[in-house]
């Protein structure tokens, strides 16, 4: 008989990395059909940020299923569709003072973007739509069309029109205000950008290596769309549900976005489910225009619900998140210090970080390391040269030790350097 994995496409890629069946997961951990364990440092690219099978999330699910809950109801009403959008408004909406209508577009990431971006195009009246550098946004046409990722837009096969990408903040060097070139750009009827309908970003580029925008930038790109009428548009699909600390990643920066992508740990339990969050105003659609037959995933209300009762009902989780990565960032930034052959950079925010390696073979070597040690992490940016730590938010504190001396040791593996740091981290890197 054929051996099970010859049947699948060679696209497949994160069982390159981790060349193991796995078989069951709790919490910040994986086992192998091998009973080994790993500790998740990856929350699977952002969807897991609750960790694995959450007691809470699954005590919900088990009981509405064996309830014989409504499991499919394209946007039907629905009970468990009712609690999830009055806990959203509850516990994450009127908490931030955000008025905000809620669109199902469909259960994964990039449905939400499809839908931002197509509702820009019909309020604006205008098609073109600005995004940056080293974003990404999705695989499919239009979320692509605003991605940055050569080979991941080399795999469209088409033109991927209606979009142009700017400079994202840090893009061109410290020393140039990559706003005010925008600007530059908008006022010159020779610089040939049509007029945009919207701007795209992400406050942290998770995927383009972990590119952060500061919240001056922010705030000064905000001012600028709305100088020029154009549609800010955030994508919280990775960045969002905590990962940085608070619910949004942009709550804390000064900012309001038009419209608000969010996926990945929405669901809370891994289960797939996507909103899109607009402006009441903007809430143009006639009944049907935009439409898809899994928006009704119920059992991802159902879990999205709980999550949002048990996390967020208080500011608990966003100071643990805050603290936890503030000591995840002292570790990496003391890595880089002890390991100059990295020739290493610590970028990002809360529990969304990571090196920035000086050649994109030693963060493929890093990964390799950290998994043959037990230690599941992966690469981001555009050449593979970031090392990107995602721990579950929810990662007791002496299992995020443990991964950061797992990771100590892959970084000396990876050099070919004796290990230089393990055995100092608690101590000097406080």
């Amino acid at each position: 008989m054929k051996h099970v994995q010859a049947l699948e496409s060679e696209v497949r890629s994160y069982c390159r990395s981790w060349p193991t069946t796995f078989t069951t997961a709790t919490g910040s951990t994986l086992h192998d059909a091998d009973g080994r364990r790993y500790l998740d440092f990856f929350s699977g690219a952002g969807a897991l940020n609750y960790g694995h099978n959450h007691p809470v999330l699954k005590e919900a699910l088990l009981a509405y299923l064996t309830a014989d809950g409504v499991t499919h109801s394209l946007d039907m009403v629905t009970e468990a569709k009712e609690r999830f959008l009055a806990r959203l408004e509850e516990r994450i909406l009127a908490p931030r003072s955000l008025d905000y209508r809620v669109q199902f577009p469909g259960p994964t990431g990039t449905n939400s973007v499809e839908a931002a971006l197509k509702l820009a195009r019909k309020v604006t009246g205008r098609e073109r739509v600005v995004s940056f550098t080293n974003s990404f946004h999705g695989m499919t046409l239009g979320s692509l069309s605003v991605t940055g990722n050569s080979m991941k837009r080399g795999g469209a096969g088409v033109g991927l029109t209606a979009a142009s990408s700017m400079p994202f903040d840090g893009f061109l060097g410290p020393d140039v205000d990559t706003v005010e070139l925008l600007r530059a750009f908008l006022d010159d009827g020779g610089s040939g950008l049509d007029q945009p309908g919207a701007v795209i970003l992400e406050t942290v580029q998770a995927e383009g290596g972990i590119n952060v925008a500061s919240g001056a930038w922010l705030r000064d790109l905000a001012g600028l769309c709305r100088e020029f009428e154009i549609l800010l548009i955030v994508d919280d699909v990775q960045a969002g549900c905590g990962r940085t600390g608070p619910f949004f990643s942009f709550e804390d920066l000064g900012v309001h976005p038009d419209i608000v992508c969010l996926s990945k740990s929405l669901s809370g339990y891994g289960l797939p489910f996507a909103v899109t969050l607009l402006r009441p105003e903007l809430d143009v659609w006639e009944p049907g225009e935009h439409n898809g037959t899994f928006r009704g995933h119920n059992p991802a209300f159902v879990t999205a619900a709980a999550a949002l009762d048990h996390f967020w009902a208080d500011d608990a989780l966003t100071r643990s998140v805050r603290q936890k990565g503030k000591r995840l960032e002292a570790v990496l930034d003391h890595l880089v210090e002890v390991y100059p052959e990295l020739e290493g950079e610590v970028r990002g925010r809360g529990l969304l970080l990571g090196i920035a390696c000086g050649a994109p073979e030693v963060s493929a070597g890093v990964v390799a390391a950290a998994f043959e040690r037990g230690l599941i992490v992966e690469t981001s940016g555009a050449e593979g040269q970031v090392v990107k730590t995602m721990p579950p938010l929810v990662i007791a504190d002496d299992e995020l030790e443990e991964g950061l001396r797992l990771l100590d040791a892959a970084l000396a593996s990876a050099l070919d350097v004796a290990p230089r740091a393990d055995g100092e981290l608690l101590s000097t890197a406080r």
